[in-house]
């Protein structure tokens, strides 16, 4: 268990799967790549999240730089900061209805973790760079959500009506593959930040192992057929850890390990009726 599964527990203690105070239904999960199986390297990608009562979703999901030699700890530590400094500015509370206010509580998360991890570089005595990592963060309510990326990976919103729409696209650089990390000097520069609002159904997050089969790249249009499954099955699950345990299946499927050797990350969200 690392420190973001930790949170979740703490963060979320014995989450009703029915509605009540708590509108949301979140299944998620972070799996190791073949890739880093072989290698015997850890999985650097990880995720947060937590249902205020606010009828706030927040979530974040981060993927360690493999290049990077303590990708992992960035990761873990970008999410939980994230998740953390959105929860702590919506106590004050947050205005959704006022897409700059949403924009700067976003913009402050992402400045709070990437602070967080230049301070753990400063106590390691290592370089900020080699606790690189992408981030995405997400702070939704049945009225609208709101998202911020620096990196690849990607934020999809499900309609009531069907219609499945990207929030955000895989911030890549001038390469095939490349991205911008959230230790780099440029990083909050590239961030991406949108304010949706509609007939909100469901919300997914993806780290960008998955991004070639759930995206049509390089257009970053969602793949229907990838989604709508999925969707299905987090608006039908009746047992929240038995769901878990599916989806972490799903991911380790030879369906899906055929096509891609990276870490996956998957959160999905289903507003409940």
């Amino acid at each position: 268990m690392d420190l973001c599964d930790a949170y979740n527990k703490r963060a979320n203690p014995h989450l009703p799967i029915h509605r009540g105070l708590w509108p949301w239904r979140v299944i998620a999960a972070s799996v190791c790549g073949t890739r880093h199986e072989q290698k015997g390297q850890p999985c650097q990608d990880t995720h947060c999240w937590n249902v205020l009562p606010e009828r706030v979703l927040v979530v974040a999901v981060a993927d360690g730089a493999g290049s990077a030699p303590l990708g992992e700890v960035g990761a873990v530590i970008a999410a939980r900061t994230g998740v953390e400094a959105i929860r702590t500015h919506i106590a004050q509370p947050w205005r959704p209805e006022d897409d700059e206010h949403s924009k700067l509580l976003l913009s402050d998360a992402l400045k709070a973790a990437r602070m967080a991890i230049e301070v753990e570089a400063t106590m390691r005595e290592v370089a900020v760079r080699d606790l690189a990592t992408t981030l995405i963060l997400v702070a939704a309510t049945p009225e609208v959500v709101s998202a911020a990326q620096v990196g690849d990976g990607a934020v999809v919103v499900g309609e009531h009506e069907g219609n499945i729409i990207a929030l955000t696209s895989p911030g890549s650089g001038d390469y095939i593959n490349e991205t911008t990390f959230l230790s780099a000097s440029m990083a909050l520069d590239t961030m991406q930040v949108t304010i949706w609002r509609g007939g909100i159904a469901h919300i997914a997050v993806l780290s960008d192992g998955l991004q070639m089969l759930a995206l049509k790249m390089p257009s970053g249009v969602p793949h229907v057929p990838f989604f709508s499954p999925l969707f299905r099955f987090v608006a039908s699950a009746i047992d929240e850890r038995q769901a878990q345990e599916q989806l972490m299946a799903f991911l380790r499927s030879p369906r899906v390990r055929q096509s891609v050797d990276d870490d996956l990350t998957l959160l999905l969200a289903t507003l409940m009726k």
